[in-house]
């Protein structure tokens, strides 16, 4: 399979992140929140993929926790930025002697980009518990972490989306 086969065959769309997506799963059941808008569903899942030509997911911050699973291609680079401005790099991929984690937990709170490095797509699926819901989620601009993280400044820069800089 190719890039085009995956986004054909899950009928995946771009995702305004970067890369594609497709919702699989989103749970009829809800929980009370203290969000905007209050309740959630309780689960919800998608489809994940980076391609050689949407090979970035621009910096973001969700509310609730995200599970990350890898399904093929190649592996995937995520650098996380802690509450604390604490930088942490994950691999997600299938070498795990090399160090690649299959799945990856990103709490909440958590700023998060992940980016495809070499090969033509990286797939992977997401679990957010409670679900996910687009006013739970703030994507980055440069200016706002460049104040929350004043010691990654020279490298943020490359991971926020075009709009926002």
């Amino acid at each position: 399979m190719n890039k085009q086969d995956i986004i054909k065959t899950l009928n995946l769309e771009p995702h305004i992140e970067g890369g594609y997506f497709r919702e699989t799963y989103r749970d009829a059941e809800t929980i009370a929140t203290s969000r905007v808008g209050g309740d959630r569903s309780l689960m919800t899942s998608i489809y994940y993929l980076l391609t050689d030509d949407r090979p970035l997911d621009y910096f973001h911050c969700n509310q609730s926790p995200i599970m990350h699973y890898f399904h093929g291609g190649s592996a995937i680079t995520y650098h996380l930025i802690t509450p604390e401005g604490e930088w942490q790099t994950f691999k997600l991929g299938m070498n795990i002697v090399q160090g690649e984690m299959s799945q990856l937990l990103v709490p909440s709170g958590y700023w998060k980009t992940a980016i495809l490095e070499q090969g033509e797509y990286g797939l992977l699926g997401e679990a957010v518990a409670p679900g996910f819901d687009y006013r739970d989620m703030e994507v980055a601009k440069l200016e706002v972490l460049n104040q929350l993280f004043p010691q990654h400044r020279e490298r943020l820069a490359a991971y926020i989306h075009p709009d926002r800089t």
